[in-house]
Order: C-alpha cells, then structure tokens, then sequence
C-alpha cells in the first residue's frame, strides 16, 4: 500500500479505535448487580461552582462486593454528593453517618437487566455508525487522493481493502464488548 493510501486508513483505524475506547468505558458505568466504582465516573457534583465528578471530589472504595463507600475529602461535600447519587438516578440510595456515604447495591431486577441490555446494545449501534462514518470519510479520502494527488487505482484499491479490514476488526471489537456486558447483566 502506498503511503498516502496507509496514512489515510492508520488515521481512520486512530478514530475508530476511540470510538471503541469510549463505548468500553461508557459501559463500565452500567450497574449490573455489584459494587463497582465506576457508576460514579458520570455522577457530577457542584464543587465550588464547578460540576466535578464524584471521583474527583472524594475517595470512592468497594469494601464489599455489595457495597460502594464514598468518603469525601470535605464534609461539606456530603450532602451535594448524595443529592447528586440521587439525581443521577443509578439505582442506589445513599446512607450517610456524618463522615462517609454507604451505598449498598441492590440485585437487578429482570426488567432492569433487560433495560441495561438494551441500553447496551443501543450505545454499540452508536458506536457502529461512528466507525462506518470513519470509514466513509476514509474512503471519500482515498478517492479524492487518487483524483487529485496522482495514487493509483491499484492503491486505492488496497487502500478500501485495507480500511474495510480495520472496520471489520473494530465492529467485531465492539460487538464483543456488547456481548461481554450483555452476560455480565444478565449473571445473577
């Protein structure tokens, strides 16, 4: 593959790789029936007038495998942070003793594990299309590089297969992190 025809799909695979990067962590957040720290990455608290996430504002632990503690750097910051958990709508009702913030993790309920799937599922569609995007840019790239810059139709040619192999590695990447979590839902 010629080099303008390599940098544009290593450019793509970069952004699609992201996007993959991103519905990994998205789906980290998901509850799904034990302790895990990670719910309150997307959980944002007014702090002195910025909107922080929780994890920044204090020291999120799991001592236990159906509890998350939550112990803030300031006092002051308790009452913000389980109006935020209870904003936030994850599930989990927060107890405070005046020093931590306990939050015991409730099983899922059938209907909420089959929410969660579909929820699942949806932000992987979402992640597809952004990759199919990628490669769509990529290829209006290679053509345009074969019309204006002199690569030839063999090199675009290589350059499509090429990218088309990225995209099929990166969907099936996502279609296995769907998958992964699906059965993480779903385990009681």
């Amino acid at each position: 593959m010629l080099p303008r025809a390599n940098e544009i799909v290593t450019a793509a695979d970069k952004k699609m790789k992201e996007a993959v990067v991103f519905l990994e962590e998205d789906l980290k957040t998901y509850r799904v029936g034990k302790a895990n720290p990670a719910i309150f990455n997307n959980i944002l608290v007014d702090y002195y007038g910025t909107l922080t996430p929780v994890p920044q504002v204090s020291s999120v632990t799991t001592p236990d495998a159906k509890t998350i503690l939550v112990q803030p750097w300031e006092k002051k910051m308790i009452p913000l942070i389980e109006k935020a958990i209870m904003d936030a709508n994850v599930g989990l009702t927060p107890q405070n003793n005046g020093e931590q913030i306990h939050c015991t993790v409730p099983p899922l309920t059938e209907e909420r594990r089959t929410e969660l799937i579909k929820k699942a599922k949806a932000a992987g569609e979402n992640c597809k299309v952004v990759v199919r995007n990628c490669r769509r840019d990529a290829l209006e790239l290679l053509k345009k590089a074969q019309k204006n810059e002199g690569l030839s139709e063999d090199g675009e040619k290589d350059g499509e297969d090429e990218l088309q192999k990225v995209t099929d590695k990166r969907i099936h990447e996502i279609e296995g992190l769907v998958e992964a979590k699906s059965k993480d839902i779903l385990t009681v």
